[in-house]
């Protein structure tokens, strides 16, 4: 198998995001990278992070409806060699709506870049970030808008990192399909966090 960044790591059309999906495809793009990792004498993995929580931890208030309602820190680190620009999406697929809901998506973000800072502007081209655009979220708004799930059981909220060969070179206001489908044959590499918040 070719190193990392040699070639995308999904060549098919990329499938709806319900959860056993998004398992499957997630699974299949981790297998490659690990086998591309092995090739390459164990180079570092495709990580995401952010100083706001942990993985699987809870997602401060701050960064949900229930508070400020911007957008959390993000940094990220082992970027595939042959990244030109990073995809970000951010879902909640415990969301009773068929496929989840989408919180934030973000495109077109310089491959050089290793984080984001809190609070993005909910904005369609933020002028920090390189000629990045954001797409409309399931709130119908341009940007960042945080957990916001009924009273009861907590809900898991996945920020999915892509790293593509190309720009997707699409308006401002895509939605999640048509980002996915324009990142299909482009994807490098996924790097993921997941938080997640409880109303009470």
């Amino acid at each position: 198998m070719s190193a990392v960044g040699a070639r995308p790591l999904w060549h098919g059309p990329l499938p709806p995001l319900n959860v056993r999906a998004a398992v499957r495809w997630l699974g299949a793009a981790a297998l490659a990278a690990a086998c591309a990792r092995a090739d390459t004498g164990g180079a570092m993995a495709f990580t995401l992070a952010s100083t706001a929580f942990g993985a699987n931890a809870p997602i401060p208030k701050k960064h949900t409806c229930d508070g400020s309602d911007v957008s959390p820190p993000l940094k990220w680190g082992g970027t595939p060699p042959g990244t030109k620009t990073f995809a970000l999406i951010n879902d909640d697929p415990d969301a009773s709506r068929p496929g989840g809901w989408v919180h934030w998506i973000l495109y077109d973000l310089p491959g050089g870049r290793v984080d984001l800072p809190e609070n993005i502007p909910k904005l369609e081209s933020p002028s920090a970030l390189g000629g990045a655009r954001q797409g409309k979220n399931d709130f119908g708004k341009i940007g960042f808008n945080g957990s916001c799930p009924p009273r009861g059981k907590p809900h898991h909220y996945h920020f999915r990192l892509y790293a593509l060969d190309a720009a997707l070179n699409l308006k401002a206001g895509a939605t999640r399909p048509e980002v996915e489908r324009a990142m299909q044959g482009h994807v490098l590499g996924i790097a993921e966090i997941i938080g997640v918040y409880e109303r009470h």
